[in-house]
């Protein structure tokens, strides 16, 4: 009861610093929709760095990462510790710069727009807004049926499912509709040292209980298997390579995560993201992961629905120590939940409303982003009070589809000679045969899920994820289409021929 009432406590005090930080955030807030969706594109490094870090990477550390590594093995460090981490920092300033420069000279807020107006394409503004939405509405919807399910069960069953994520979900309503980007990223950057924090005590913790992390790390010879066996098992090196390219580019196109490529100070911030972003990761991901790995040998007993952090904190930390850990994992949980949802409200007001109602005063499309955030929370919510197996398959394998985006993107804002059809065709097909073959029982390949990344390897195509070939079919599409068609009268390349110094 002690350790509930003290998650419980963690978990409001979370909420009611996130608010006071949305209250100040308010204050400063300009009412436009720049400075609502991008704080002015006034970010710093390090707050840039730590949002970015805290959206991207709450949960799945605590909860996904570690459940990967228990089973798995710790190659999973490999994986999304260094490989995953070093592709997304290279995306980060040759997809992440490029969109700054293009972003700050036009004053572009989505990625619909930017690609929208130089093309000259409501159509293709509308697609690009749409596919990401698609793939973002259930992401939402698994966040909040985590919360309801982590509230009922920290309670007991006391608080009732709906109750936790209806609770959960009103807070971030009104919290993410008064501050803005300017809140949601101060609140993202305390909850990202948080995290830097609180795993390495973990981590320094367990090693200590167990006799140093040499004893730890012995103990995982003794696991069945290829437990340590460097591309054997599991970790085919096609398996390692798929996972983190899919991975990877997918993180670049989600829309809460590509939306901060708009909104830094200065190039100097961007390009220092690109050394710093790898080393972050890497921080954070050698604790938690190895922790995982540890519990395995340890013998640490997890069921198919639990977490194994949580188990292995029980076992060699104070029970205030874990319940601190488990109510963090909670907050943090939030903290990628309010990014989505304002990223999920400039995509549908910007891309979708406001060119085809009506042109928006700055006051009103700031409103109408707030009404957004409502509308959108709302309707993830009642489709989690479901639970539909549709909607989850469609939030496990949207990695992969928003890395369909990737490649036709990188090719518009570098190639000059890309047109209107190449981007349709490009986008289009590889969206439709990605969702195809990973949603669909029409391509035969198996998409097996391990927490809330895709994790297959399909033997029908050579041990690769389907998301790297549908990726390259989208780069051909888009090179190949352009080459036979002509460029609208519309379209524009010169909007995107900025400096790059």
């Amino acid at each position: 009861m002690a350790d509930t009432a003290l998650q419980v406590g963690i978990i409001v005090g979370y909420m009611l610093v996130a608010l006071a930080i949305g209250v100040v955030a308010y204050r400063l807030t300009e009412r436009t929709a720049e400075d609502y969706y991008l704080a002015s594109r006034t970010l710093g490094t390090v707050v840039l760095l730590f949002t970015t870090f805290a959206t991207l990477l709450s949960a799945f550390t605590f909860f996904a990462g570690p459940n990967i590594s228990y089973g798995a093995g710790p190659e999973w460090i490999l994986v999304m510790g260094l490989m995953d981490g070093v592709i997304f920092g290279v995306l980060w300033y040759v997809l992440g710069y490029k969109q700054w420069l293009v972003g700050k000279a036009n004053g572009y807020l989505t990625l619909g727009e930017m690609l929208g107006d130089r093309f000259g394409s409501l159509r293709l503004r509308l697609l690009v807004a749409g596919v990401s939405i698609f793939w973002l509405f259930p992401y939402v919807m698994l966040q909040q049926q985590g919360a309801g399910t982590a509230i009922e069960a920290l309670t007991g069953g006391a608080v009732p499912y709906w109750a936790g994520a209806g609770g959960i979900t009103l807070f971030m309503i009104g919290y993410v509709a008064l501050s803005g980007m300017r809140g949601v990223a101060w609140t993202d950057t305390l909850q990202g040292a948080f995290m830097l924090v609180i795993v390495w005590a973990a981590f320094a913790w367990v090693a200590s209980a167990v006799g140093g992390v040499g004893s730890a790390t012995a103990t995982l010879g003794g696991v069945d298997g290829n437990f340590l066996a460097l591309g054997g098992g599991t970790y085919t090196p096609e398996y390692v390579l798929s996972t983190a390219i899919s991975i990877a580019f997918g993180v670049t196109m989600f829309p809460q995560v590509n939306q901060r490529f708009f909104v830094a100070e200065s190039k100097a911030v961007i390009k220092r993201t690109l050394p710093l972003w790898p080393v972050l990761v890497v921080l954070l991901f050698v604790p938690a992961f190895m922790m995982g790995s540890w519990a395995r040998g340890l013998g640490i007993q997890a069921g198919a629905n639990e977490n194994v952090l949580p188990l292995l904190l029980a076992e060699y930390t104070p029970a205030w120590f874990a319940a601190l850990v488990v109510a963090g994992a909670m907050a943090a949980m939030m903290s990628s939940s309010d990014s989505m949802l304002l990223s999920g409200s400039s995509y549908f007001t910007r891309d979708i409303y406001r060119p085809l109602v009506a042109e928006a005063s700055e006051a009103r499309e700031a409103f109408l982003g707030r009404v957004g955030v409502a509308v959108f929370a709302t309707l993830s919510f009642v489709a989690s009070l479901f639970q539909p197996a549709s909607l989850l398959q469609i939030g496990d394998t949207a990695f992969g589809g928003f890395a369909q985006l990737a490649l036709p993107v990188a090719v518009a804002l570098y190639w000059g000679r890309t047109t209107r059809w190449g981007m349709y065709v490009g986008i289009g097909g590889s969206q439709l045969v990605y969702a195809a073959g990973a949603l669909l029982p029409v391509v035969p390949v198996s998409l097996p899920v391990v927490g809330t990344v895709p994790l297959g390897v399909p033997d029908a195509l050579f041990g690769w994820s389907i998301s790297v070939p549908c990726m390259l079919l989208g780069f051909v599409l888009t090179v190949g289409v352009s080459l036979v068609t002509t460029a609208s009268p519309e379209a524009d390349a010169s909007v995107y021929a900025t400096g790059a110094d």
